[in-house]
């Protein structure tokens, strides 16, 4: 396992700032050492949280170009046809993957291939499984295109998610499961695809990035 890049600044700050509570509460309160072992320990462990957010586990990636590939870590919680507005503007098979705090937090690529667009959007931080998150939260839409198939994704933040980041950008050629991006904190991936895709998960199920199938492409 290693730690993402990402959480440099953050796992920094979280430790300086734990010190200097723990450092104060042991030099200006000596004579408290059931507060000071209670608020150490609760350091440790709020700590390895932190770092957690941002571990990469060594895994084995599916790789197969007739395949798309979870592009996150989480459980899917929609599974239906629907209209996407921003780049396809028809009806397209909508997958989505909740991701939680306890989730790994990279996103890979499903599928390999150029990069058509790569947009960044602000907006709200509603929770990730409101219906309106999709098209209201800060969010960042990329689409990959293997010149058969266009695959969207979209990196939605939630309401502990405060940070998307994204390392595509538009003309890119790129590979299934290199990292696509970030989102820090959890929140949600949206899949859309083309209808009639045979989808190989199921709601409720806890998919694992660049290893689990989510559809096959016709």
């Amino acid at each position: 396992m290693t730690i993402h890049r990402e959480g440099t600044a953050t796992i920094t700050l979280t430790f300086i700032l734990l010190a200097l509570i723990n450092g104060a509460i042991f030099y200006f309160l000596p004579g408290s050492p059931v507060l000071f072992w209670t608020v150490l320990g609760f350091s440790l462990v709020f700590f390895l949280f932190i770092v957690s957010f941002f571990r990469i586990p060594k895994r084995q990636h599916t790789l197969n170009e007739q395949l798309v590939i979870a592009p996150a870590d989480g459980r899917v919680v929609v599974i239906e046809e629907t209209v996407e507005t921003e780049y396809f503007k028809d009806k397209r098979l909508q997958v989505s993957i909740f991701m939680s705090p306890a989730n790994v937090h990279v996103n890979r690529n499903p599928i390999s291939g150029e990069v058509k667009l790569s947009q960044y959007h602000a907006g709200k931080y509603l929770v990730a499984w409101h219906p309106k998150s999709s098209t209201e939260n800060e969010r960042h839409t990329v689409v990959i295109g293997n010149g058969t198939q266009e695959i969207l994704v979209r990196q939605i933040a939630g309401a502990l998610a405060r940070r998307i980041v994204n390392y595509l950008k538009a003309g890119m050629q790129v590979k299934q499961n290199d990292e696509m991006g970030f989102i820090k904190f959890g929140s949600r991936v949206d899949i859309y695809l083309p209808v009639g895709t045979k989808v190989d998960v199921q709601l409720q199920q806890t998919v694992r990035g660049g290893q689990t199938v989510i559809a096959k492409l016709g």
